[in-house]
């Protein structure tokens, strides 16, 4: 039940019914195209006359274009109608602390041009390096409408302001970004926390049953962000800083974490922490010699997955010990929200044969509730948080209006 805030509402008008009712055929066409009005009217369960009113509309506007006629046995041919890929452009931009995606994606959510460049130390050289990148995107599909910016980040956004308010991982003062990008672009710009942003992807994107209401994603890079749908929405708080459990301590005492905290789940749990168990594995008395100490430091995180892979003892130590704290964060999640579906996403995933049965076994050791939860790594989609950040544009259109 969602009670209706009488501070802060807005009264259903024929314009409200008319809304959502487009958004229904619209997204029916979305997932059925190419489909007829017959069909529309048999899936929508609305009368055949708005149906045609709406599709008309939907056409004028070009949301949708007609196609290919259909073939009966008898009567009028069926048109069928598809979304109409060239309507509107939305691009999407990952921001995190080493290096940035961008992508110009179509209303499907399908890429139409990628670009990536090292993430630049200061917001005022990544707004013109980015705005740059941009421009190039539509100058080379000038037939296209643009919808907007979407951008992930590796750390939080107030609400009402849209600005930074926590990026502990982003060695940034905290900024006005959107602001900055819509005067560089002339592009209405919307900020998203990365987790949010892999939720909505998997929400939008994954192919999960319709049924799935209650969706979690993890994602694991240089921390441990979490994005929390439930029962259909996603959870932003009161100001957008909801989710930010890698920085809940598992530990009174503990590394000092990037957010000031002691003994943070994302000190133990995220790619940083498994280079630092490394480090120490290197570092050990078994393990004094020069040759070593120059491994321990050389280490990143995708060579540390490649030592793993070729078996490396102490690549396969950190990696375990990483899981063992992944799997207690998790269990927390299990434990308190009871997700149909949780998705770890990150470059970890890639040993989710190894990392995997660690992490089912601790969260089943540690969580008592009996919740059916699914813990799976994040699909063969690229780019998670840039789908996301896609979807989150898309769904204006998509999603279901808010009217209370």
């Amino acid at each position: 039940m969602r009670k209706i805030d009488l501070n802060n509402f807005r009264v259903a008008t024929s314009e409200t019914v008319r809304d959502i009712n487009c958004r229904i055929v619209l997204n029916l066409v979305r997932k059925h195209q190419p489909i007829s009005r017959a069909d529309l009217t048999r899936h929508s369960g609305l009368q055949r006359s708005t149906v045609s009113a709406i599709t008309e509309q939907l056409l004028g506007n070009r949301w949708l274009r007609e196609g290919a006629l259909g073939q009966l046995p008898r009567g009028r041919k069926p048109t069928f109608l598809h979304l109409n890929e060239d309507r509107a452009g939305i691009v999407g931009i990952s921001l995190r602390p080493t290096i940035t995606h961008l992508a110009l994606a179509n209303l499907e959510g399908r890429f139409l041009a990628e670009d990536s460049l090292p993430t630049p130390a200061t917001p005022e050289e990544f707004v013109k390096q980015v705005s740059q990148r941009i421009r190039s995107f539509t100058k080379e599909r000038p037939h296209m409408a643009y919808e907007g910016i979407g951008v992930s980040l590796p750390g939080r956004a107030d609400l009402p302001g849209q600005r930074f308010v926590f990026a502990p991982n982003l060695a940034w003062k905290l900024e006005d970004l959107k602001a900055r990008l819509e005067r560089a672009t002339n592009l209405p710009v919307d900020l998203e926390n990365a987790a949010n942003a892999c939720a909505l992807s998997e929400f939008w994107f994954g192919g999960h049953t319709e049924q799935v209401r209650n969706l979690v994603a993890v994602t694991v890079s240089e921390g441990i962000g979490v994005g929390l749908i439930l029962n259909g929405q996603l959870v932003r708080g009161a100001a957008g800083l909801a989710g930010e459990f890698g920085h809940v301590a598992l530990t009174e005492e503990g590394p000092i974490c990037s957010c000031g905290n002691q003994g943070c789940w994302e000190v133990y749990a995220s790619n940083s922490a498994a280079l630092r168990y490394y480090a120490e594995a290197k570092a050990s008395p078994r393990n004094k010699s020069a040759h070593h100490k120059k491994q321990a430091e050389l280490a990143n995180f995708e060579h540390l997955l490649q030592l793993a892979g070729q078996g490396d003892a102490s690549a396969l130590e950190a990696l375990d010990r990483m899981a063992n704290f992944l799997g207690q964060g998790l269990a927390m999640l299990v434990s308190g929200f009871a997700p149909e579906v949780i998705v770890v996403v990150g470059e970890v995933t890639r040993m989710w044969d190894r990392v995997g049965p660690v992490v089912s076994a601790v969260v089943k050791q540690r969580s008592f509730t009996h919740a059916t939860t699914r813990i799976m790594p994040c699909g063969l989609a690229p780019q998670p948080r840039l789908r996301g950040i896609i979807a989150m544009v898309l769904q204006k259109h998509f999603g279901a209006p808010t009217i209370a």
